[in-house]
């Protein structure tokens, strides 16, 4: 499992062109245009977030992936941000990995772009509408995605969800 921090729809190309990934995203996402059924079609699995009771349902679908060999990648976030900084971690959905034999790798994704602002126009997060957002990208000429992984060693004092999130926010913050 990846988990790391989320600016937007365009980290999951960023990831997608160095691996086949499934994907944890919240439940809107499968209604969005387009993207939503790329997701669907991709195998995302989906969180329903206004049903807490759905996340061991959720925990299970991730075992499940993680058991069949797929790299599932988690923005633990929970949301996407302008990119200014890594959020605090939600913990709920790192169950699957914390007492499994499942590899977890944290990593963080930054932008680059030639011209223009990467929080403005890049990064998809708050209250932006996803069309002119898109289409706005698309008139850049450049736009650099860069991805940095580490090491997560669970046994360091990490053995609970809560522990392992917040291990995992300093490492991917390190990184970030």
């Amino acid at each position: 499992m990846i988990v790391s921090n989320h600016l937007g729809y365009l980290d999951v190309l960023a990831y997608s062109a160095v691996a086949p990934c499934v994907f944890v995203a919240k439940q809107e996402v499968a209604g969005w245009p387009v993207l939503g059924l790329f997701a669907r079609c991709a195998g995302t699995i989906f969180v329903d977030r206004a049903h807490r009771l759905k996340v061991a349902a959720t925990n299970a679908s991730i075992e499940e992936a993680l058991r069949a060999g797929a790299l599932v990648v988690l923005f633990a976030e929970g949301t996407s941000s302008n990119g200014r900084t890594v959020l605090p971690f939600r913990s709920s959905l790192l169950e699957p990995v914390v007492h499994s034999i499942h590899a977890i790798a944290p990593a963080a994704v930054r932008y680059e772009v030639e011209q223009g602002s990467v929080s403005d126009e890049i990064c998809y997060w708050g209250e932006m509408t996803l069309v002119p957002h898109l289409l706005n990208l698309l008139t850049k000429r450049g736009i650099y995605a860069r991805i940095a992984f580490g090491d997560f060693d669970a046994e360091g004092g990490c053995n609970s969800r809560k522990d392992a999130a917040r291990c995992l926010h300093s490492a991917v913050s390190a990184l970030f």
